[in-house]
């Protein structure tokens, strides 16, 4: 069973969880069914509950905040939350996603096994060990599964404290199991498209195309750059076009996915080919694109191809702040986005930015709203947006040491009271949610009673911080309660510390990241 923590709406608008049910769907060894908080596939064997043959429950996770959905899940198909307490009658309880691939540990004693990395490889060895082993005892099975490169398995491993709580090292238990556990790369010449294309999807009707992987950018604070590097990009004759010719025979809507889709060597060959007489009927979306690649060309094709807007992420109106996260993009190419946008018919332009980045003072966030005031008044006519969120560090990251800052919450309402008066629509991120999204970012996996507390009120900030004050107030020592709210959330955090994740390795080692953050802040 393939679950996602959403509707079924939300759910089969991610593109990785259709390629991960279409991977399993096609093998002839494997019977996969779908669920989703609303609705789900008939379970296996008829019925209702999870029925005699469940071996396997995956689940995608996107979304940090997502967490306690997955117990809610568990629970309805009546498995044992905690991985403990499974027996070799409860099915091995996997996982995978950006979220998992980051830093599985506050989510660790729920799931048997976490797939680190790109699903094309991994899955399958996941799958065939599984089945080598299959009646094997289930102990035997997670130890021959820890085996596989990139395969997690949480109980083989064990955090060490301090007595004061400090987190001294996570690992293996036993002889025999990998020290760490690598990040497993795609590097073939395709990458995903839709599998799945519905008009009850978030994005009705839409086939969405992977053109790049990864963004050579390296933004300081981007786990969407840095977990999955290197960049990859598909060839166009042989990977982009007959993706897009697939999806054109079932719908006249396209996606075109990735964190610079622009910067894409070929992508320019693509417009062109997407300007043919025979695409009119076609409707063609971007996901962000990088400033500086926006062109009149660009912006005409797409209006052409029933575009509105262009989505561009300039992170902040200072360019002292975009120095520090190396944020590769002058004043002038954002102006020339904007007015290149306008030129070419478009009528909106979606910019976003991050509030509380390290270093920033209170006159940086003063230039974002000088810049969308003054873009406002170059492009007369052209809508502006500007979605600002507050900086939350991410795992495998140069900005992983550094903590939330509060002044955040008072820059948020600055740009409010600077933009909104002035017809510019100001989109700002939840401060309090932010705090929770890093609590779960930064933590280990003393979190996971929290977690666990926090079902049925996990939609509340309030039931967040009452889980965790009921945590805290029920642990027995100081090494076994969640860890300290200001030091995991507020604090930053000297390189020399040992992190969470760090038995867990990601694309670049910890001394290129603690160097990369040395020369982001001097």
């Amino acid at each position: 069973m393939l679950a996602f923590p959403s509707t079924y709406t939300v759910g089969i608008t991610s593109l990785g969880y259709q390629v991960v049910w279409a991977t399993l769907a096609q093998r002839s060894d494997v019977d996969v069914r779908r669920l989703f908080t609303d609705q789900g596939d008939p379970p296996h064997g008829g019925g209702r509950g999870r029925g005699p043959n469940l071996d396997l429950f995956g689940l995608s996770l996107s979304w940090e905040l997502d967490g306690p959905v997955l117990l809610d899940l568990l629970e309805q198909q009546h498995i044992p939350i905690w991985g403990s307490e499974r027996s070799d009658n409860d099915p091995i309880v996997f996982g995978g996603g950006p979220v998992l691939t980051a830093n599985p540990e506050p989510l660790a004693p729920f799931l048997d096994v976490v797939l680190l990395g790109d699903g094309e490889l991994l899955l399958p060895a996941f799958l065939d060990a599984l089945q080598e082993h299959r009646t094997a005892p289930r102990q035997e099975r997670l130890r021959r599964l820890a085996q596989v490169p990139g395969v997690y398995v949480p109980s083989l491993y064990a955090p060490r404290y301090s007595s004061d709580g400090q987190l001294l090292a996570v690992e293996p238990t036993e002889a025999g199991i990998p020290a760490t556990v690598a990040k497993q790369t795609w590097r073939g010449n395709t990458l995903s498209h839709s599998t799945v294309i519905t008009p009850e999807a978030a994005w009705p009707s839409i086939h969405m195309v992977e053109v790049v992987r990864s963004c050579p950018e390296l933004c300081r604070f981007c786990l969407a750059s840095y977990l999955t590097l290197p960049f990859r990009t598909p060839s166009l004759d042989d990977g982009l076009i007959p993706a897009v010719e697939k999806g054109l025979t079932a719908t006249q809507r396209l996606g075109l996915l990735g964190a610079s889709v622009t910067q894409h060597p070929q992508f320019g060959d693509l417009l062109s080919w997407l300007d043919n007489d025979r695409f009119d009927g076609t409707r063609v979306s971007v996901s962000s694109v990088r400033a500086s690649t926006v062109t009149p060309e660009l912006a005409q094709i797409l209006a052409k191809r029933g575009s509105k807007s262009l989505t561009i992420a300039i992170e902040s109106g200072s360019e002292r702040m975009r120095q520090v996260v190396n944020k590769k993009l002058s004043t002038e190419e954002i102006y020339a986005a904007a007015r290149y946008a306008k030129e070419g018919g478009l009528t909106g332009l979606k910019l976003y930015g991050m509030a509380g980045l390290p270093t920033e003072e209170e006159a940086d966030v003063e230039a974002t709203a000088e810049l969308l005031l003054a873009l406002k008044k170059a492009t007369p006519g052209l809508r502006l947006t500007l979605g600002v969120s507050t900086f939350v560090p991410k795992a495998h990251t140069p900005f992983q040491w550094q903590g939330v800052r509060p002044e955040a919450e008072k820059r948020l309402k600055l740009l409010t009271k600077r933009l909104k008066p002035k017809g510019i629509e100001f989109r700002p991120e939840s401060y309090g949610w932010s705090v929770i999204q890093a609590l779960l970012s930064r933590s280990d996996r003393r979190l996971a009673p929290v977690i666990a507390a926090a079902r049925g009120s996990h939609e509340s900030l309030g039931g967040w911080k009452k889980a965790y004050r009921a945590a805290v107030e029920t642990s027995p020592t100081p090494a076994e309660a969640p860890p300290a709210w200001d030091d995991v959330i507020h604090s930053s955090w000297k390189p020399s510390r040992v992190l969470p994740w760090e038995h867990l390795e990601g694309p670049l080692p910890k001394s290129t990241l603690a160097k990369h953050q040395s020369e982001a802040l001097g």
